[in-house]
């Protein structure tokens, strides 16, 4: 498996990061281009940008700052938010984005990640699940999760529907377990572990992190990138610290 990454998620909602809690109450943490120079700074491997509120509010992201994160960084970086059709995801990367991510619009239509992996590469193509565990025993997705007014089930269990992602050209999974968001009680390593073993694609987990051992549980259990971003924002852990602790545990990290 290359290198394991680490990857800042930047939420942003009117122009500005936000973090919350199990995707509610979020706080204004700073602007996008602070955070974006930080993590550039720090040795991340690669970033992300949700904005999460568009999918809700049937818009799709704002160009002028993907335009802006593009001129500072010199790393991959991933935006999402309302993107419904090729020419919106075409636009993104035309702005300087290296990967579009798809959420709540591949559950609307799926055959939106076929589209995007045909004309732009699978290795262009994210799509993010958010998975809750519900009374069953039974992961499944919700959609609209930018808003806690709209948050709905999906109608589809999480296993399913990451086979279905990728059968579809999906490149890569990101994994975001609800129920640990901003908790800071480590990664679900068992829902991890078996969205892993369930697709041959990159599985990035989501939700959970609060220290350096919960990076390397998740790389474990067979992640191939942990994302984070209250530890990060919140300057909790500092990323070189971090990589000179997963290299000591023997996992293999960028410089």
């Amino acid at each position: 498996m290359p290198a394991r990454r680490i990857i800042p998620c930047l939420d942003v909602r009117d122009g500005r990061v936000v973090k919350g809690v199990r995707f509610e109450g979020h706080r204004d943490v700073g602007g996008i281009e602070e955070h974006t120079a930080y993590y550039v700074a720090q040795s991340a491997d690669e970033l992300v940008f949700y904005d999460i509120s568009a999918s809700p509010a049937g818009r799709t992201l704002d160009l002028d700052w993907i335009r802006r994160v593009a001129r500072l960084i010199d790393i991959p970086f991933a935006v999402a938010g309302g993107i419904r059709t090729r020419d919106q995801a075409a636009a993104c990367l035309e702005a300087g984005a290296d990967k579009v991510s798809v959420n709540s619009p591949a559950l609307e239509r799926p055959a939106l990640i076929e589209d995007l992996a045909r004309d732009f590469g699978s290795q262009c193509v994210v799509v993010g699940v958010d998975s809750l565990r519900d009374e069953d025993g039974n992961y499944h997705v919700k959609q609209y999760t930018g808003d806690p007014t709209r948050s709905r089930a999906a109608g589809r269990r999480t296993l399913d529907w990451v086979r279905e992602a990728a059968e579809r050209g999906a490149g890569e999974i990101v994994l975001n377990c609800m129920s640990r968001d901003g908790v800071r009680s480590g990664y679900d390593l068992d829902h991890t572990r078996d969205v892993a073993d369930a697709v041959t694609v990159p599985v990035i987990a989501s939700g959970g992190a609060g220290a350096p051992a919960h990076f390397r549980d998740a790389f474990l259990a067979g992640a191939s990138g942990a994302l984070a971003a209250t530890v990060f924002h919140d300057r909790l852990i500092a990323i070189p610290e971090l990589k000179e602790f997963l290299a000591r545990c023997g996992i293999d990290v960028r410089p």
